[in-house]
């Protein structure tokens, strides 16, 4: 195969390399990436062993036929249980996709690769919790909307609506009980104080229903007609959505696309990435790469429940691992090596804090997600006046994320009197409870990233959202699904946020969004 670059972009490319260099993690003193040799299973020896695994379970069966628990079965999973370890079930050595992460994105991929008259497809995904105790799609408030500037984002959120409309004609298994995401239709509320602002929310609001979304400007008389609960002394206007936006369960999101991509034959394996294989591949010829010297990926290292370190080939793998993705990269050299692998994948964890409080005296069912100019954002939950909120804080408040604490001292002096100043029934309110998760945060521009490496063309990304992901998954899936069969998007053009931007250092920023 024969890759080459022109003259123009291998200058670009030079110029990028050393303005990315900043971003290089002082961790990896010796500039180079993992990799790690693994004896790999040939075909030969796998049918033997899985021969021999039969044999025994058969040799089983007839001994102790008794015994209604079949040993060479796993109760939770209904896997074949390998019958040399019988606490471990058999490990997929080869693939055609493995995506690493099997959150609501991953599992997104997963199942409209098989749906797009890929059946035949093998695809596994690697998720290290599948408990999903820490997972950023679990511990998002599940917002919905089309209050974007980019017309990428305006689009694929709009197809999350519908897909979230018609989820059980997408996800709906036989035999199982119908799903429901307990969608909250009652819209977003963006706030505007100054009149530059208001002017930016105008024109935005223009563009998106021009695209399709459904929302309009309110005057400050208007909010306060509509919502008297809401101080607008010092608002210039509001956008509110009327159709297609709010919030749903994202708990029952991540279960409804695991069940179908199981259903239809998607293998999930329990373990972590820790690492890739290289080997050098000769007929490849990259600019800036010496002939002979292209390195490509040869396998993903896994390490498994019991401390082992697997090989999985593959021929596509997709990076949709979260917050955790950016280390993923650097697996594979990326950002860590010379030329276009100078440049890393800017995605890194970010903690945010979400709140519950109740407040007997706040506003009722017709309340929308409301956000307010300072960024803190409320909405309600539930029947009982309790509420929850949040708020991205500033550079300088970022908290650590070594860990999942929460701060109550964050609440206090940031979000309350926000609240209070906005809501005169938050005066009195009680906090009840909190938690804190990770946001999957793209320091170049906070857009996501989805698409092939410009070096390692059998790697996909899909990740980088900010705090976005959970409404885009769908469309993101579809998409990545696109990208491997047809090796184009065919639906929503999302080729402006590919990893090519970083290198030409063409930002896709929101204006004024949150």
């Amino acid at each position: 195969m024969l890759r080459l670059i022109n003259k123009s972009s291998f200058h670009q490319i030079n110029k990028r390399c050393r303005q990315w260099s900043k971003f290089s993690s002082s961790k990896n003193p010796e500039n180079e990436g993992t990799n790690i040799e693994l004896p790999v299973e040939d075909a030969g020896h796998k049918i033997k062993r899985v021969m021999k695994r039969d044999f025994a379970f058969m040799k089983k069966t007839v001994m102790f036929w008794k015994d209604f628990k079949n040993p060479a079965i796993d109760e939770n999973t209904g896997r074949v249980i390998d019958w040399d370890d019988p606490n471990a079930p058999i490990f997929p050595n080869y693939c055609d996709i493995v995506i690493i992460g099997g959150g609501a994105m991953g599992s997104s991929i997963a199942y409209w690769i098989k749906k797009l008259a890929l059946r035949s497809l093998n695809v596994v995904v690697i998720e290290k919790d599948p408990t999903y105790k820490q997972c950023s799609t679990v511990l998002s408030v599940g917002g919905l909307r089309q209050q974007f500037s980019l017309e990428e984002n305006i689009e694929m959120s709009l197809f999350g609506a519908e897909f979230l409309r018609n989820i059980n004609d997408y996800l709906g298994v036989e035999g199982e009980p119908p799903i429901d995401v307990q969608f909250q239709p009652y819209g977003y509320l963006s706030l505007a104080s100054t009149p530059e602002s208001a002017e930016v929310l105008m024109k935005n609001s223009e563009l998106q229903n021009e695209i399709g979304a459904k929302n309009t400007i309110l005057t400050a008389g208007q909010l306060s007609n509509k919502f008297p609960w809401l101080n607008v002394k010092d608002i210039e206007m509001g956008c509110l959505g009327l159709e297609k936006e709010g919030w749903f369960d994202p708990w029952t999101l991540l279960n409804a696309f695991k069940r179908k991509a199981v259903s239809l034959g998607v293998d999930y394996v329990k373990g972590e990435a820790v690492g890739f294989n290289f080997k050098k591949d000769s007929g490849v010829m990259v600019s800036g790469v010496a002939p002979g010297q292209f390195e490509a990926l040869n396998y993903l290292v896994v390490r498994t429940d019991d401390g082992k370190l697997r090989p999985i080939q593959f021929s596509r793998c997709i990076i949709a691992a979260g917050a955790g993705s950016g280390a993923i990269a650097k697996m594979a050299k990326i950002g860590l090596g010379k030329d276009m692998l100078s440049i890393p994948l800017p995605v890194e964890p970010r903690k945010r804090f979400v709140y519950c409080f109740h407040a007997p005296e706040g506003p009722g069912l017709n309340t929308p997600m409301v956000i307010d100019p300072s960024g803190t954002y409320f909405r309600r939950e539930g029947l009982a006046n309790t509420y929850i909120c949040g708020r991205s804080p500033d550079a300088c408040d970022e908290p650590s994320c070594d860990n999942l604490d929460v701060d109550p001292t964050y609440f206090e002096e940031k979000i309350w009197p926000t609240l209070a100043h906005r809501v005169k029934g938050f005066e009195n309110l009680k906090v009840k409870s909190s938690w804190a998760g990770f946001y999957e945060y793209n320091k170049f521009d906070e857009n996501g990233i989805i698409g092939f490496h410009p070096y390692h063309d059998n790697i996909i990304f899909a990740t980088g959202f900010s705090g976005h992901g959970i409404q885009k998954a769908p469309a993101v899936g579809r998409a990545i699904s696109e990208l491997i069969q047809y090796n184009s998007y065919t639906t929503i053009n999302l080729n402006r946020l590919g990893f090519d931007r970083f290198i030409t250092n063409e930002k896709m920023e929101e204006n004024n969004v949150w």
